[in-house]
């Protein structure tokens, strides 16, 4: 405890290498441009920067798909979710004004003018090399963009999201080849050619090593199976599971897998849930709440039923601890990594204190183990229900003073659904807790 030093985010070096990386996009068009001396060649040359930037977007999109435990178990798989799509919304923007741009350019030179970008598209599916597949490609692209919008992706399932997103890989192969075959910035120079089959190269070797290796080779190793299902409130269950050297795994408190649980429609569906205990060398074990098919599902799963995890993920881990006393608060299932690391959060008796926040006291998950570890360790335990009328409880800063006067001294680590997480983050700082103290992890998915 008295050697405290918190394992630093790579977040900021990764943004300025992706940076870096647009800005040798950028001089790669510049280098290969001699003039733009009318507006048709404006047109044109806007067509190329933002294809050649979307092209480059794409490969990090796939990158941030790819598991890479650089990302996942250090900046946060949550973090990583976050730029994932915010860099497929530019890539569908680039990709979109890409398309607009060079067919309106290509109208204008073959005489057809703005009115003709229909017509020129479809001539140059038909007549330019690759161009059929990247169109391909493209429609792929802007599926998988409508269903990510807030409002549609709240209202389908989980797993023909999951599904369809998958298509990004599908769709990032259609597109690449005609970068090459078309693109001038790669017609005469090896060197950027050379360069782009690097970056998408090491692209697919990252996801294919990821992705596919390395889970084959955990479950190939490990062999987990369901041990039992128990109750633990209405609607909440904790599966346990059993194992081979599951200590050799290098899963962590606060971390989570990716389940499979291969019964009877349950096998095609692959869902994040977090450890609710330390790991153990011969067991696991998640709680999850019924909030859907899948987590209902859970409830009848027999013992002995084959399980395919992928993982761990996520840095909400005791490496992100910079301080001796800790805050620890989950909001509703967002207790789960919060309870493993209850258990295990090195600490002396009164530097932790663990805010669950529930609507009743019957939704209070695991609260027995939580008192019998808030026992055990001196640490201090509180919740936060609504009142019998409803009303629900004030977690504001002042609050939070009241209840830890020095709170400002702390770390805190916070898993709950967003509205409760900015909640709970604003009145952090109002309390004086610093930004960089405040780990926190959303497992909105």
């Amino acid at each position: 405890m008295r050697r405290i030093r918190p394992r630093r985010s790579p977040a900021v070096p990764l943004v300025v290498a992706l940076w870096a990386g647009a800005a040798g996009v950028i001089w790669l068009w510049w280098t290969n441009t001699p003039s733009i001396a009318d507006n048709n060649t404006r047109i044109l040359n806007a067509g190329r920067i933002t294809g050649l930037l979307a092209g480059y977007l794409m490969a990090l999109v796939v990158l941030q798909m790819a598991r890479v435990p650089a990302l996942e178990r250090r900046v946060g798989s949550d973090r990583v979710a976050r730029w994932h799509a915010m860099t497929g919304r530019y890539t569908i923007c680039l990709v979109l004004a890409h398309l607009f741009l060079t067919m309106w350019a290509y109208a204008l030179q073959s005489g057809k003018g703005l009115g003709g970008i229909v017509q020129q598209t479809i001539d140059s599916v038909n007549q330019l090399p690759d161009v059929g597949k990247a169109a391909i490609g493209t429609g792929l692209l802007v599926l998988i963009g409508l269903i990510s919008i807030g409002p549609i992706r709240r209202r389908i399932p989980y797993d023909l999201w999951y599904h369809v997103h998958l298509l990004t890989y599908a769709a990032t192969y259609l597109s690449f080849w005609h970068q090459l075959s078309t693109g001038n910035e790669f017609a005469g120079q090896p060197e950027a050619k050379t360069a782009w089959y690097a970056l998408y190269g090491s692209v697919t070797a990252l996801v294919i090593w990821y992705r596919i290796l390395t889970p084959i080779r955990l479950n190939m190793r490990h062999r987990l199976r369901v041990e039992a299902v128990i109750e633990e409130t209405p609607g909440i269950v904790s599966v346990l599971m059993t194992g081979r050297k599951l200590h050799r795994m290098g899963a962590e408190a606060g971390q989570f897998f990716r389940w499979r649980f291969l019964a009877p429609g349950m096998r095609f569906s692959s869902h994040p849930y977090s450890l609710s205990a330390a790991p153990r060398p011969n067991m696991l074990r998640i709680t999850v709440k019924a909030i859907g098919d899948h987590s209902s599902a859970l409830r009848d799963l027999e013992p002995g039923t084959r399980v395919w995890a992928e993982g761990p993920y996520g840095a909400l881990t005791a490496d992100r601890r910079s301080r001796g006393k800790v805050l620890l608060v989950a909001g509703g299932v967002g207790i789960t990594p919060m309870r493993a690391l209850f258990e295990t959060l090195p600490g002396a008796a009164g530097d932790l204190t663990l805010l669950y926040r529930a609507n009743t006291t019957q939704d209070l998950a695991l609260w027995d183990e939580l008192a019998q570890i808030a026992e055990e360790r001196g640490a201090r335990l509180m919740y936060a229900v609504n009142s019998p009328d409803g009303e629900r409880p004030d977690i504001s800063a002042d609050t939070l003073r009241r209840k830890l006067p020095d709170i400002d001294e702390h770390d805190v680590f916070m898993c709950g659904p967003p509205g409760f997480a900015q909640q709970v983050y604003e009145a952090l700082r109002g309390a004086g807790v610093p930004a960089r103290r405040i780990h926190h992890e959303s497992f909105e998915m």
